[in-house]
């Protein structure tokens, strides 16, 4: 590491000098060894930003070693599993303008964070920036990649990069003011498919997302997972913010769509019942989303039906 005449320290070619514009914000359950290697990355960024973990009820020491390890890390630990709701608590403890959000096992390429609130800075009208995301080891492009590009999405004139009806939370750096002004995510569907209806609330009120490919986030995918939950949760979730938001005819076509194309087992049948079970409070808070909001959904559902990276399957 060297220092330059101007007092910025360089690592390599890169400046580190700290970005106060934007901090992140980490959820994690029961994957310390993940998680450690995701934050020696973070705290390595030339940006230095403020990491906020939330650690969701892990019994493994997380905690622990997150507080032996990393001293500069903000730790909230939580004695139950909040799921994406853990990112609420996080960003709750930030006055920084923007929000990058990042899962135990991905990581931001060095620069992303900056150029992400560069953007912001640029766009004031812009809510969300979703990034290409590498599958390592390898730095292969994930297959939603080629979705987000070429996303059919129609927004603003002005976007910096293909317009989204929805996003990735662990790819995307988020605008305080407009996750706050929709509540962030919902503690009903707590995880899985959860930025759905955040979308659609903000794209209500007349905020934008785009994909920017000037981005990069590396996302090398955990063993410690449970697909069967997180396929049933996906179920009930997507059937959920369907009756939430879309209008009668267009939640009966994709209602209809996703009961033809899942998995005819015991899973699904998990996903369903929950979904049934929650049906009295999603008719009570049923609002249906604009006409301009609801075409960023319908402008979907074509490459939704034919998406391989889409499917519930485990």
């Amino acid at each position: 590491m060297t220092t330059t005449e101007s007092g910025i320290r360089r690592s390599g070619d890169r400046p580190l000098d700290p970005d106060p514009r934007v901090a992140v914000v980490v959820i994690t359950h029961q994957r310390r060894d993940e998680l450690l290697l995701a934050l020696e990355r973070l705290v390595a960024l030339p940006e230095q930003p403020h990491v906020v973990v939330v650690d969701n009820g892990s019994t493994d020491g997380t905690a622990d070693a997150v507080r032996e390890r990393f001293p500069q890390v903000e730790l909230i630990a939580s004695p139950e599993n909040l799921g994406a709701v853990g990112r609420n608590l996080g960003v709750a403890r930030l006055d920084t303008p923007y929000v990058a959000f990042c899962d135990d096992d991905t990581w931001w390429e060095p620069g992303a964070l900056r150029t992400a609130a560069d953007t912001l800075d640029a766009h004031p009208r812009l809510a969300i920036v979703t990034a290409r995301i590498l599958v390592e080891p390898g730095g292969s492009e994930d297959p939603i990649v080629a979705e987000l590009r070429d996303s059919p999405v129609r927004g603003a004139d002005w976007l910096p990069g293909p317009a989204l009806g929805s996003f990735l939370a662990g790819a995307s750096v988020l605008r305080r003011e407009a996750f706050e002004e929709v509540g962030g995510f919902s503690e009903r569907l707590w995880l899985g498919g959860e930025e759905e209806l955040m979308a659609g609330d903000l794209a209500a009120r007349g905020w934008e997302l785009c994909y920017l490919p000037a981005l990069t986030v590396h996302h090398q995918a955990s063993t410690a997972r449970d697909p069967h939950k997180r396929r049933a949760d996906g179920i009930r979730n997507t059937l959920w913010t369907t009756w939430l938001r879309r209008p009668f005819r267009p939640a009966l076509r994709r209602t209809v769509h996703l009961l033809r194309t899942v998995p005819r087992d015991r899973v699904t049948l998990q996903g369903l019942v929950q979904a049934i079970r929650g049906l009295p409070w999603v008719l009570r808070e049923r609002r249906v989303l604009p006409p301009h909001a609801e075409a960023r959904f319908a402008a979907l559902e074509a490459a939704q039906k034919k998406s391989a990276a889409r499917k519930y399957v485990s």
